[in-house]
Parts: structure tokens; C-alpha cells; sequence
């Protein structure tokens, strides 16, 4: 006999998805609690890093830039003092300066335009690892008994008195395993599992972050 929902109480013919809803709110809270602390860390190191790839990218164009913008000059200067005995006129020298302003205005749009391909390389560079479902760690954890029965509302139902009974024994991991997977095969079915993933997540920590000298993108 199938009980009665455990959110509505609603007759399990009702087919409600109380339950369903309860056990998804329930797994964001875990997942919140649980979490957290490790797509901090993850989020962190994957950050630092992908800034660091990012100004050496930039500072690696803008050297090129200005290496090509002292060739330039040079031969400005020789160009004119061959043809005027003379330095260049200082026109030349702004037209140069700013046009070496906009190359590097450039080169850093172009670094900061290739964080979302860095950040994805860095975060896959994260490992996780998943147990196997036949480790004695998830065939049989180490949780307590369910709590005692609520004395029931309805009329004529007599309660316990308070430690009158020890909790009621958790069911031998074998049935357990059965009616919850007859419950949930009927009322909620779980979602397609997902390919396990066997990596191990053991980020080390940022070599260094970024000086403070430099623009931090994103904050």
C-alpha cells in the first residue's frame, strides 16, 4: 500500500508532486550548505589565474607595440634628418605617439575580449571526484535511525509517552534499498544520472595575483 503524500498528505492515487518539488528544494539547501566553500575556493583560483594569463597576454602585445613604435621613430628621425639635417617635425612625433595610444588601447580590448575562452580552459582544469556506487560509504552510511512517529491528531490514537521506546532500528540496507527504490520508481521519478566523473578536485593555490598597478577587469 502506498502512504499518503508526506508534504499535502494528499492519497497517493492523487499522483501530487509535492514531494518532488520538496526533495528539489531540499538538495539546493544541501547543495548550498555542502558547496559553497569548494565553488568559492574553485571560483578563486580559476579568477587569479585567468587574470594572470590575461595581462601577461596583453603585456606580451603591448611590448611587441612599442618595440614597433621605436622602429618607428627611428626611422622618422633618420628619414628626416637624411632629408632635412633636421629632427622630425613634431607633428609626426604626436601622429606616432597617438597612433601607438590606439594600438595599445586595442591590444587590451583584444586581451579581455578572450576571457570567456581562458576561464573555461582554467575551470576545465578542475577535478572532481564521485564514489563509486558500490563503496560501503554509499551503500551504507553511517546516518542515524529516522526520528520517532509524531503521535497521531485522529481521534482515538493513543501516543507514546516520551522515551517510553527507543527510536525504531533503520531497516537492513538490502530492503531499504528496495522500497525506496519501489517509492521513488512510483512517485517521483529520479532524472537520467549523469556519466560519473572520476577526477580528483585538488586546485593549488594562486602562484600570485595581480598588482594592484594594473587594471583588474570584472572587478
Amino acid at each position: 500500500m502506498d502512504p499518503d503524500c508526506a508534504i499535502c498528505h494528499a492519497p497517493a492515487s492523487m499522483a501530487c508532486d509535492c514531494e518532488a518539488k520538496g526533495l528539489e528544494v531540499a538538495v539546493k539547501q544541501a547543495e548550498e550548505r555542502m558547496m559553497r566553500s569548494i565553488y568559492s575556493d574553485i571560483r578563486s583560483w580559476v579568477r587569479a589565474h585567468a587574470q594572470d594569463y590575461i595581462l601577461e597576454y596583453f603585456r606580451q602585445l603591448a611590448e611587441r607595440r612599442k618595440t614597433a613604435h621605436s622602429a618607428h621613430l627611428d626611422h622618422i628621425t633618420a628619414h628626416a634628418f637624411y632629408h632635412y639635417n633636421a629632427p622630425p617635425h613634431p607633428n609626426q612625433i604626436a601622429e606616432a605617439q597617438a597612433t601607438l595610444k590606439r594600438g595599445i588601447d586595442e591590444d587590451w580590448q583584444a586581451s579581455v575580449q578572450r576571457y570567456p575562452e581562458v576561464l573555461e580552459y582554467f575551470y576545465s582544469l578542475i577535478e572532481l571526484t564521485l564514489p563509486a556506487d558500490d563503496e560501503a560509504a554509499v551503500k551504507n552510511p553511517p546516518l542515524t535511525a529516522p526520528p520517532p512517529r509524531k503521535p497521531s491528531r485522529r481521534a482515538g490514537s493513543i501516543s507514546a509517552s516520551a522515551g517510553s521506546a527507543p527510536p525504531p532500528a533503520i531497516a537492513p540496507p538490502s530492503q531499504f534499498h528496495a522500497d525506496r527504490d519501489a517509492l521513488m520508481e512510483r512517485r517521483t521519478p529520479a532524472p537520467a544520472a549523469a556519466p560519473r566523473d572520476r577526477r580528483t578536485f585538488r586546485p593549488p593555490p594562486p602562484q600570485h595575483h595581480p598588482s594592484s598597478s594594473y587594471y583588474a577587469p570584472f572587478g
